[in-house]
């Protein structure tokens, strides 16, 4: 499921966004119950996504959590659509705003990158908000202030910098996505993962004996890691966490070094051109 934000009214939804004078975020409804205010629909909002997900999220159930009816919250969020961004806007503020860079940006984009990580597999939901149109809210903008600035040490020119934070972000949200899933698939399939691949695997034995054949480079590759895997597994044969949730973690820790390798490298080559040349005597 996809939910693209930015889909309610522009100008209501920034005045929201921003808190301004005009949002009307602060006015108490009339009547005998406790006046609402904007704040308290969307953490009303965000708690409907984070115990049954977004496909539940309706301004209907957003008002039952209330014990309001959904027309009791249009004065203050005009539609669904609107919340979305503002529930978005809203749960990032949980994420930290400082990182020390006394060790060097790459340790701290590391940290970074970590908390990150870990913020999506706590709200899952949230990966359901595309990225093709921003928010474009505070949270959303201290965000990228924070990656910014960590990043400020680095020597390269700020097209480089705007793309490869683009490609960071992207690529934690990408593998972030694959191990949320990971979590989800068993309880809402009720097959488990053990189940559904020992079905297949012995299938695909059976309906293609020449895979190795057929695909040479594929199985080496697949022979010599699954030999590395096992190794692993059986030295950390008290962990917890599922396989395929620590496989897909190790193949974010292995993408973010090779992203942060390429960075190294480009800033590293950036020495050697024309406006870091050393100049000639006169």
């Amino acid at each position: 499921m996809v939910v693209f934000a930015g889909q309610g009214d522009a100008r209501r939804s920034m005045d929201l966004l921003w808190r301004s004078a005009d949002s009307g975020g602060t006015r108490a409804a009339p009547g005998p119950k406790p006046g609402l205010d904007v704040d308290t629909i969307v953490a009303a909002g965000i708690a409907v996504a984070e115990e049954q997900g977004m496909a539940a999220l309706s301004m209907r159930a957003v008002g039952a959590c209330l014990g309001r009816t959904a027309m009791a919250l249009y004065t203050y969020v005009p539609s669904k659509s609107e919340l979305v961004d503002l529930m978005h806007d809203q749960v990032l503020a949980e994420l930290p705003t400082e990182y020390d860079t006394g060790a060097g940006w790459r340790v701290a984009i590391t940290a970074w990158a970590d908390d990150t990580w870990a913020f999506y597999l706590r709200h899952p939901w949230v990966l359901q908000v595309s990225q093709a149109r921003p928010v474009l809210g505070p949270g959303e903008y201290t965000q990228l202030e924070t990656v910014v600035r960590t990043l400020g040490g680095i020597d390269l020119e700020p097209l480089k910098i705007r793309r490869a934070i683009a490609v960071l972000f992207q690529f934690i949200r990408g593998m972030a996505r694959v191990a949320a899933e990971h979590r989800q698939a068993a309880p809402e399939t009720g097959v488990s993962d053990e189940e559904w691949w020992a079905v297949r695997t012995t299938l695909l034995t059976e309906v293609a004996p020449d895979f190795a054949e057929r695909f040479p480079a594929l199985a080496a590759l697949e022979t010599h890691a699954t030999a590395a895997a096992v190794d692993v597994a059986e030295e950390e044969s008290g962990d917890v966490v599922p396989y395929l949730e620590r496989e897909a973690k190790e193949a974010f820790r292995v993408g973010l070094e090779l992203i942060l390798d390429g960075i190294d490298a480009a800033e590293r080559s950036n020495f050697g051109s024309p406006t870091h040349a050393t100049p000639s005597a006169p």
